[in-house]
């Protein structure tokens, strides 16, 4: 990871909340909370294109599986789960190739259908969950899941906002620092979504514990490059 790379992800993605050219907002999601995640929704592999808790993630959905799947959830919570493909999933891109077991849900809060039925949509990330089951009977993957709450306590908060400074101090000259509003929880996301950092890193800050862990594991990514 280059510090021209960090600092132009920095610039370009670091605290987005719709993009340039955004689709049409939706009323407030009928999930309203982590607490809330449906027991069985959706889920959406990709390979490295991943979303954390409160952060948004524009896609393009173009396959006619997923065009299903968008369709079905904005008729109904929105929740879509974002999981990763394993490794080797190519040889069975087409079918239903293994994943990790954890992952993150989001809700789509802004939709645009294209006239040939492709969709741009913007997902807010919500909570992360574990993959209990798989119900193989619709065209895109559905999974019983259960959510994985991350709730820093008093003592994790406080050690959040040093973690930030580090962060902050480890950027390169020139990158766009955070405003000071944006809560911690979400600068510490926001850089492990979207720094170049490869699909297994990317993993694994999600399944840790909680955003200081993340932290702490961002600044040891930063300082060994």
């Amino acid at each position: 990871m280059t510090a021209a790379r960090v600092a132009g992800a920095m610039v370009t993605l670091l605290f987005l909340s719709i993009p340039a050219s955004a689709p049409a907002q939706l009323p407030p999601p009928p999930v309203r909370g982590a607490k809330s995640l449906p027991s069985t929704i959706p889920i959406f592999p990709l390979d490295d294109l991943m979303v954390f808790p409160n952060i948004v993630r524009p896609l393009h959905i173009f396959e006619p599986r997923y065009r299903a799947m968008v369709a079905a959830a904005l008729k109904g919570d929105r929740v879509i789960g974002m999981i990763q493909l394993r490794p080797g999933y190519e040889a069975d891109y087409d079918g239903r190739p293994p994943v990790f077991a954890i992952g993150c849900a989001g809700v789509i809060t802004d939709v645009e259908q294209l006239p040939d039925g492709r969709y741009n949509i913007v997902l807010r990330g919500l909570v992360k969950f574990r993959i209990l089951s798989e119900d193989q009977s619709l065209p895109y993957r559905v999974a019983r899941v259960e959510a994985i709450l991350e709730e820093p306590d008093n003592a994790e908060r406080a050690a959040l906002g040093k973690q930030r400074e580090q962060l902050i101090a480890l950027l390169p000259s020139g990158s766009e620092p955070p405003p000071p509003a944006v809560p911690d929880e979400d600068v510490i996301n926001t850089l492990a979504q979207y720094m170049p950092i490869g699909p297994l890193p990317r993993q694994e800050l999600l399944e840790l514990r909680g955003p200081l862990l993340r932290a702490e594991a961002l600044i040891r990514l930063l300082q060994a490059k």
